[in-house]
């Protein structure tokens, strides 16, 4: 009996792909939801299984939050069973975004982990000094200026800034831990020191369930004819496009500005 290609088993396969940030063009809650939302809505229709694939650095932690939230309530409220699959990458945001999923797949040379967050900056103001330029700022708020690029780095600033990256490492950490649980098996020191790892050795430390890629996932699901429907964002068209491309170095350029923390 020939299957005819409209009765093969379809999995739904969402998107997810690129610097995780709050603006057009990049990956954030507001660009993949309606793919999200229809990924769920097609997942009855798929033994209640939904895919996410992955293939993210990190970013922002508030939308990396913000996606892994979504999928969370958006699962419990389907009873989707969802499974994240990482491609080249699913590093720091990334991975949290991952951990959103029931469990997770990779490749074998998967890059993964990344569990730590970082900031920092140029200090230039000897630069300016040597320039005989002069720089004037004028705040309200004692700290309203702090880490000014253009002026000396001082102890009180490095100290906030340094408990505020712990603060946002410790958010991490408690995610990670309540999404994988018992399945963590390498000690916490070495999963949570920021650095990354093949997905062979995210398997042997729990962070990864198995070695597996889409195509292998959904036939093992639905047999050899079964077949992802893949769920992409829209892209953004014409001059929106080049704006978008435009506005990734303006914000990289002002994230190093400005010290801004990020899963990256």
């Amino acid at each position: 009996m020939r299957i005819l290609p409209w009765h093969r088993k379809r999995y739904p396969v969402v998107e997810l792909r690129g610097v995780i940030a709050a603006r057009p063009g990049a990956l954030n809650l507001q660009s993949v939801s309606v793919a999200l939302e229809k990924g769920f809505a097609l997942a009855p229709k798929a033994d209640k299984r939904l895919i996410l694939a992955i293939e993210s650095p990190g970013g922002s932690p508030v939308q990396s939050d913000l996606l892994g939230r979504f999928i969370r309530r958006r699962a419990e409220e389907t009873g989707t069973r969802v499974t994240a699959v990482i491609g080249d990458v699913g590093a720091s945001g990334g991975y949290w975004i991952a951990c959103a999923a029931d469990e997770i797949r990779a490749n074998a040379m998967s890059i993964v982990g990344s569990i730590g967050v970082i900031g920092g900056g140029f200090g230039l103001d000897r630069l300016i000094h040597r320039l005989d330029i002069d720089r004037r700022i004028y705040t309200s708020g004692r700290n309203k200026g702090r880490l000014d690029p253009f002026r000396p780095e001082r102890p009180e600033d490095v100290e906030f800034t340094r408990e505020l990256l712990d603060d946002l490492h410790g958010h991490f950490k408690d995610w990670v831990r309540s999404r994988r649980g018992t399945r963590l098996r390498a000690p916490e020191d070495e999963l949570f020191d920021g650095s990354y790892m093949t997905g062979t050795r995210g398997v042997e430390a729990g962070l990864v369930d198995a070695i597996d890629d889409v195509d292998g996932l959904v036939r093992s699901w639905g047999g050899t004819k079964a077949r992802p429907l893949w769920l992409r964002p829209r892209k953004p068209r014409g001059l929106l496009r080049l704006m978008g491309r435009s506005a990734i170095e303006m914000a990289t350029e002002l994230t190093d500005a400005r010290d801004l923390p990020q899963f990256r």
